[in-house]
């Protein structure tokens, strides 16, 4: 009976279900290796749910990556002179949630993933050809508890969450690659890392959000989570050893971690409307903190500017997130370091950048009721 007293102050809550560790997934362009959201799914409006509840979701993320950085200069050229790489991303979560009991929470993410990738310089520079890729990402499943009781602390609340990646999708996705094989034939050889749907490698995450009430309808929010990832190499090819013969310390594809990082403000408009308002900072690491670095990775991280808008209705709850980049790098990678060492010369490679993110979430709370809720609304 409590939980019915505090409904209308948690049912604004859900609102920022769509910004701290939401549906929608991390990382921008040619830095993202994969789509990857966090591991535990850690949802605000988990603290909504009780023992038994169950809640069901998909979301959807676009971004189309084509500007070229090299540390935090961008390369305009690489449009003017029609020889950037452009990927297109569309990929989808399908998350379950289980309510263990009023703090406790459980989940699983299934992501699916359709990715295109078209340059000039993986088909002998002579031609511009796209290659795809498509399929299962890698799954995650994971667990999250609120360190207070979520009814009697409703104006502020921390969770943790954990969870362990599966490395179900496939890292080794192949297309027909022109301009490269004996006298110029096509050859089947592995996508850009940047379009593999999964990396290879188990890997565990942990994850943290607050929300705290400041004013009347006025929430802060923050939160991010690391993903880490043990495993070195996965042991697929790149073939970038031969575009260049520096490049050798890049030919087979890394397993690198990812972080998230997020914090702004949301806004309770009355009614079924909420808005919300923040930075996040996001991005592939130069290093692994567990394990060793090496083979070919494109590390890099962005700041960007948040907006998000929420529908929520009873159970069933709207998000739109338009992300949008202020600041993109791409710092040295460790094998960029390694072949300035044995060269001499510096070097330092480049990645393509979005300019936003598109990012859609829907969820349905099926709710389990208990003997006082049913009581209480009987009388």
């Amino acid at each position: 009976m409590k939980y019915f007293f505090k409904w209308k102050t948690l049912q604004f809550i859900v609102f920022l279900s769509c910004i701290v560790c939401s549906l929608d997934s991390y990382s921008q362009g040619c830095v993202a290796i994969r789509h990857f959201s966090c591991t535990s799914g850690n949802h605000l409006d988990s603290n909504l749910m009780q023992t038994g509840d169950i809640q069901i979701g998909v979301s959807y993320r676009y971004f189309k990556s084509f500007r070229h950085f090299r540390g935090t200069h961008e390369e305009p050229d690489r449009i003017s002179n029609n020889t950037e790489v452009i990927n297109h991303s569309h990929s989808w979560d399908f998350i379950m949630t289980y309510g263990l009991s009023e703090r406790w929470y459980a989940n699983m993410v299934i992501p699916t993933v359709i990715n295109t990738r078209s340059s000039l310089y993986e088909h002998g520079r002579q031609e511009r050809y796209t290659t795809f890729s498509r399929g299962l990402a890698d799954i995650r499943v994971g667990a999250g508890f609120w360190l207070f009781e979520p009814v009697s602390h409703v104006n502020g609340n921390i969770a943790i969450g954990f969870g362990v990646k599966i490395p179900s999708g496939n890292y080794n996705a192949s297309d027909i690659f022109y301009n490269v094989g004996p006298d110029g034939s096509p050859q089947t050889r592995p996508v850009d890392q940047s379009i593999q749907p999964g990396d290879g490698g188990f890997g565990f995450a942990i994850d943290i959000q607050f929300y705290q009430k400041i004013a009347d309808k006025l929430f802060a929010y923050g939160g991010g989570f690391y993903l880490f990832n043990p495993r070195n190499i996965n042991g697929i090819r790149t073939f970038r050893e031969t575009l260049s013969p520096i490049l050798q310390n890049e030919a087979i594809m890394s397993v690198p971690d990812q972080f998230a990082l997020r914090a702004g403000m949301g806004y309770d408009f009355g009614g079924y409307w909420g808005t919300s308002l923040g930075l996040r900072f996001e991005g592939v690491t130069v290093e692994d903190v567990i394990g060793k670095s090496e083979g070919f990775r494109r590390p890099g991280n962005v700041l960007s500017i948040d907006p998000g808008l929420s529908f929520m209705k009873g159970n069933f709850n709207l998000n739109l997130n338009v992300p949008i980049a202020l600041r993109r790098e791409r710092p040295q990678s460790l094998t960029d370091l390694e072949t300035q060492e044995s060269t001499g010369q510096f070097r330092q490679g480049d990645a393509a950048f979005a300019d936003y993110l598109i990012n859609i979430g829907i969820a349905y709370r099926f709710k389990k009721r208990d003997k006082d809720e049913i009581n209480y609304q009987v009388n």
